[in-house]
């Protein structure tokens, strides 16, 4: 490793830093208020209501973020999406204190927080290919799925003392000071790297997204591997949304707490060991078993209602999911031209995220109207499938779970057999260079 890659992989590591606390600050309002607003309604549905907020936005305004992450310097994006985000919690706050908030407030502060996530996000995500060569793409990818899984499991934790101790009020203030805390970081390495030069795009959005599409359509195996991708992500997100629901039907509040940041601990450990060692060259191969053995336990987390075993199934499943997206990311980037990577993630995160979207849209109407009520008691299931899965609360989404486990595991073998997507891998590059082939343009 160079002295020059060695102090750019530095200057990373203070971004990194500083995206992690912002995402735990982030972790920190979407929990309080997720149970805020249970509270005061009683319903899960109102819950619901919140991921989509926090989703819907980014997923319709991701491709002019990738747009603008081109066109301008990217860390000056990244500040402007943090000083942005801090406007819908400063609402949120403002409201609280008149007193009498209302839930439509609360979602357009969160709507409006997400909006400028949709800028930062595709900009952080290409900065690591400014900054960093490629020997060092999957240790970078390591470290930001480590401060991803930050809001799933300090977060949480970290929500449940503070709101003992003080008012929600003050959780918008902590999360308000985190994004400046990550913005300073980024302003100061921009002062000290000097801007990027960026060489300005005659073409006006439109075009440019056009080409962004046109970049990304024309490899065929990223093509297909996003695409199956999104579908695996539909059925995860019927996992991020009916996990909870399901656990309360076996345990307390408390304990499901517990139990939810053990299984997000998996990503903290699979996270870690790739920002240490880094991941091994065959990423198809890597790609395809821990997608194959990610499906085969979150099966395993509708087979039992032992809370020891469904929490192992949990924790393994969760730790497989570091190795899938190292692998996809690496593959993406040594594929795809640096100066369009911007709109390219954008048109990805788009693609990927309708999968999550359309899955908490069914979500509730699968696990209320269909699956439960198979295996209620006397159900056309009871005697089948809940002879060996339980009958009674919640184990229609067990048989969710089971069902969409063993269609992830059929996806990985998919992946497997694709030809198309085997040629990603055979995009090298040598003694940590970038690769020359016709997707890369040196800068």
């Amino acid at each position: 490793m160079t002295n020059n890659s060695t102090d750019h992989y530095s200057k990373f590591l203070f971004i990194w830093f500083g995206q992690f606390i912002s995402i735990i600050g982030s972790g920190l309002t979407i929990f309080s208020l997720g149970v805020y607003v249970y509270q005061q309604t009683g319903t899960a549905s109102s819950y619901v209501f919140i991921l989509m907020c926090a989703f819907v936005p980014p997923f319709l305004l991701k491709p002019y973020g990738g747009i603008l992450a081109d066109r301008y310097d990217r860390r000056s994006m990244m500040i402007f999406g943090d000083f942005g985000s801090t406007l819908g919690l400063l609402f949120i706050f403002l409201m609280m204190l008149k007193g009498n908030i209302e839930l439509w407030q609360i979602y357009l502060g969160i709507a409006i927080s997400s909006i400028f996530s949709a800028f930062q996000e595709p900009a952080y995500k290409a900065l690591i290919t400014d900054l960093l060569p490629e020997n060092q793409y999957a240790r970078a990818s390591g470290l930001v799925q480590l401060a991803s899984s930050a809001q799933y499991l300090i977060s949480p934790f970290l929500a449940g003392i503070i709101l003992t101790i003080m008012d929600i009020k003050f959780v918008f203030l902590i999360d308000v000071t985190t994004f400046v805390i990550a913005s300073s970081i980024v302003i100061w390495i921009r002062n000290t790297l000097g801007r990027t030069q960026i060489t300005r795009s005659e073409q006006n959005n439109m075009a440019d997204l056009k080409e962004g599409i046109r970049e990304f359509s024309k490899n065929r195996g990223v093509v297909n591997l996003i695409v199956t991708i999104m579908l695996v992500l539909f059925f995860v997100g019927l996992l991020q949304s009916l996990i909870i629901p399901m656990l309360l039907n076996l345990t307390t509040v408390k304990a499901a707490g517990i139990i939810q940041s053990i299984c997000a601990s998996g990503i903290l450990i699979g996270s870690l060991f790739i920002g240490v060692f880094g991941s091994k060259n065959k990423h198809v191969k890597t790609l395809s078993i821990s997608l194959f053995i990610s499906g085969i336990f979150f099966a395993n987390l509708g087979l039992s209602t032992n809370i020891a075993f469904v929490t192992l199934a949990g924790f393994m499943f969760f730790a497989t999911l570091p190795f899938i997206n190292t692998s996809l990311e690496v593959l993406v980037r040594k594929n795809i031209d640096n100066s369009k990577q911007g709109r390219v993630w954008s048109i990805i995160s788009m693609i990927t995220y309708l999968g999550y979207i359309i899955a908490y849209a069914v979500a509730g109407f699968l696990a209320d109207k269909v699956f439960n009520p198979l295996l209620e008691p006397g159900g056309l299931l009871a005697e089948t499938a809940g002879s060996i899965i339980g009958v009674g609360g919640g184990r229609g989404i067990a048989l969710m779970f089971i069902i969409s486990g063993l269609m992830i595991s059929v996806f990985a073998l998919l992946i497997w057999q694709n030809k198309k997507i085997k040629q990603l891998e055979d995009v090298e590059s040598k003694d940590g260079e970038p690769s020359k082939n016709k997707y890369y343009v040196e800068t």
